[in-house]
């Protein structure tokens, strides 16, 4: 039986919807979607653990070491010479945090009188040095 057609012949084309499978599916997609939300939004209630974020660490000191172009070495902006020098390199090196060496030398400086200071602050136990220099004024 074709519903809504007067006629017995099965070739006639019926212009109608059957809408019962949509709506069986619509249905069992519903039910599905009921029974899996629950789980989806379920969480697990834990205690974590907090941290600080204050630095424990403390920043070291720096020394500023220049040399002159006459050789003349100075420590702090004090004038010492070599003994002087290699005394407080290893004083600065027993120190912790251990201090950063900022070498500052003028353009005409013997290399010879940098090597020597840079030796002596190796050899004195200090590893951390950094090179100062002033860029060219245009």
């Amino acid at each position: 039986m074709a519903m809504g057609s007067l006629s017995d012949s099965d070739d006639d084309f019926n212009p109608e919807i059957n809408t019962t499978p949509l709506v069986d599916v619509m249905l069992v997609l519903l039910i599905i979607f009921i029974i899996t939300i629950p789980v989806m939004n379920h969480a697990v209630k834990i205690d974590l653990p907090r941290a600080s974020n204050q630095p424990d660490e403390v920043k070291p000191e720096s020394v500023n070491l220049s040399i002159d172009a006459q050789g003349k070495v100075f420590w702090n902006e004090e004038e010492i010479d070599s003994n002087q020098l290699s005394l407080r390199i290893a004083a600065a090196a027993q120190k912790q945090p251990q201090p950063e060496l900022h070498l500052r030398a003028e353009r005409t400086t013997q290399y010879e009188k940098v090597a020597q200071v840079m030796a002596a602050a190796q050899s004195g136990g200090l590893s951390k040095i950094g090179f100062v220099t002033d860029p060219e004024k245009k």
